[in-house]
């Protein structure tokens, strides 16, 4: 190799190694589209709650919205998102559940996330139900169990 050529190459490193990592990254399963939407947006109604029926938007990617804690329901669903796997997927209809009963709420979420449609229905006739309706307890804005009652519901002052 000529002394030019070793010039030439030790110019040249700083330079490359200055070049950004995350134009290495590969593009979400959206490609192009779901950089320019601003990454991943759910809108998530939830009803037959005793009067506390509500409508959220989330977005991730970054964190943002009307829910009241965007930040924690994103990491819920990223921590549950597997490649391969629509995270959304109801429950198999030959399934075999507890018969419990969970209560009358309901809720649906519809979007895009991981650059894919989203259209799901939830609710909690069954043990099977009330499980998959647990595992996003967050995105719902609830706890896992039922909703806690405010002083003034519990008669309390």
């Amino acid at each position: 190799m000529s002394l030019r050529s070793l010039a030439l190459a030790a110019a040249l490193t700083p330079a490359l190694l200055a070049v950004p990592a995350a134009s290495a990254a590969p593009l979400p399963l959206g490609g192009a589209e779901a950089l320019e939407t601003g990454g991943d947006h759910l809108t998530i109604t939830v009803s037959g709650s005793g009067g506390h029926d509500r409508t959220y938007e989330l977005y991730c990617h970054p964190a943002g919205g009307t829910h009241p804690h965007p930040q924690q329901a994103c990491d819920q669903l990223d921590t549950q998102t597997k490649w391969g796997k629509d995270l959304f997927a109801p429950v198999p209809e030959d399934a075999n559940c507890t018969q419990i009963y969970g209560g009358d709420e309901q809720a649906h979420v519809r979007g895009t996330w991981a650059g894919r449609p989203v259209n799901a229905d939830f609710n909690k006739r069954n043990g099977c139900e009330m499980a998959r309706w647990d595992r996003f307890s967050t995105v719902f804005a609830q706890s896992k169990g039922s909703p806690k009652k405010t002083s003034a519901e519990s008669g309390r002052s």
